[in-house]
């Protein structure tokens, strides 16, 4: 199963961009669903998440208050609405879907933040 993660770009400190990730094999609203980043030369990292069971969000202290984890199941998809980003927001950005023994990952998408 591919998740297919999208919205990446280039923006300046300060602005918003706003992930997004399809899953047209399964059905997200039953799965835990995450992001997780990875900077150059650094370990992938938790960004947010949001569990099927009880709806509950988490977000890594680094973003919260700025980052926003949200689903749309109507178009079955998981998005992250990232605010006043930051140069050290700068990774790819990964989705993820779990469940059980089952962990699915998208291809990730570059987000670049100048300074």
């Amino acid at each position: 199963v591919q998740l297919q993660a999208s919205g990446g770009g280039l923006v300046q400190a300060g602005e918003s961009l706003t992930l997004s990730c399809a899953a047209p094999a399964l059905t997200y609203n039953r799965y835990t669903k995450a992001w997780f980043r990875q900077a150059p030369g650094k370990e992938r990292e938790f960004v947010a998440a949001r569990s099927w069971l009880g709806d509950n969000t988490y977000y890594a202290d680094s973003v919260k208050g700025r980052f926003t984890i949200s689903r749309d199941d109507r178009k079955n998809t998981l998005e992250l609405q990232m605010n006043s980003l930051r140069p050290e927001d700068t990774a790819v950005y990964y989705c993820n879907a779990q469940r059980g023994l089952a962990n699915y990952w998208g291809q990730g998408t570059l987000v670049t933040v100048s300074s």
